[in-house]
């Protein structure tokens, strides 16, 4: 005995297939806002607790590994490893790593907040969006 012949899923739920991954596929590449931007110099608010969150993951190496890390406040802050600067908004052709400028419990959810290491030069950009902008510190 055959199996029962299963004909084609009707085509609106083929297009809401087809459709969903072009969406999964445009998130993956990026789409820049228009209203992002990258300054040269940082102003705006939580620029001091970037630079503070900067200085001790300078004083930490930078470490390039994804992964939770003490803090000096006794709780602990995370790295993302690489930042790949899919959007382009960064200079070209750096290696960038991503870290969380703010603590928080060990395996705790992460918030927009982050600063970007270029791994060649040095330069620091703070994201208090989670990349839409960048304010070079």
């Amino acid at each position: 005995m055959h199996p029962p012949h299963r004909s084609a899923p009707p085509w609106p739920s083929r297009l809401a297939v087809v459709l969903a991954a072009l969406v999964s596929l445009v998130g993956l590449v990026g789409v820049v806002p228009a209203d992002a931007a990258v300054h040269n110099s940082c102003t705006i608010s939580r620029c001091a607790d970037a630079r503070a969150a900067r200085s001790v993951w300078q004083s930490k190496g930078y470490p390039t590994s994804a992964g939770w890390y003490s803090w000096p406040d006794g709780r602990h802050n995370y790295t993302g490893g690489r930042f790949y600067n899919r959007e382009g908004q960064l200079p070209s052709g750096a290696t960038y790593n991503e870290y969380d400028v703010y603590s928080r419990a060990r395996g705790a959810a992460r918030d927009a907040y982050r600063i970007v290491v270029n791994r060649s030069t040095g330069a620091v950009w703070f994201s208090p969006n989670h990349y839409t902008d960048f304010y070079r510190l």
